[in-house]
C-alpha cells in the first residue's frame, strides 16, 4: 500500500504554505473531467525522477518539494501526459496534466 498523503484533500492542518513549497494539481481527460488512479511523477529539473503519487477519485495530486522547476508527467489508462511548474519559492504551485 502506498504511502503517500490522500491526495483527496485539501493541504494539511498545520502546513505553512508561507514556509513550504506545494506543487498541486489536477490530471484530466480530453474531455476535462478527473482522471482517478493515474500514476504522478515528479521530475526534477535535469529530468531525475524524484517521487510519485496516485492521482485521488477526483484526479488530484500534491507533491511537497523545493523551489524550482519541476516536470509532472501522469501515466494513465486513459493516456499519457505531462506539464512543467516553476516554483520560485514557498507557497501554492498548481498544475494542470492533460492525457489523451
Amino acid at each position: 500500500m502506498c504511502a503517500a498523503p490522500d491526495q483527496n484533500v485539501g493541504v494539511p492542518a498545520g502546513v505553512d504554505v508561507g514556509k513550504e513549497t506545494v506543487l498541486t494539481g489536477r490530471v484530466v481527460g480530453s474531455d476535462g473531467s478527473g482522471v482517478a488512479g493515474a500514476y504522478v511523477r515528479l521530475l526534477d529539473g535535469t529530468g531525475e525522477f524524484t517521487a510519485e503519487v496516485v492521482s485521488s477519485a477526483t484526479g488530484d495530486f500534491r507533491f511537497f518539494a523545493g523551489p524550482g522547476t519541476w516536470t509532472l508527467r501522469a501515466l494513465s489508462r486513459s493516456g499519457n501526459g505531462e506539464t512543467s511548474v516553476t516554483a520560485d519559492g514557498p507557497g501554492l504551485s498548481r498544475a494542470i496534466i492533460t492525457v489523451g
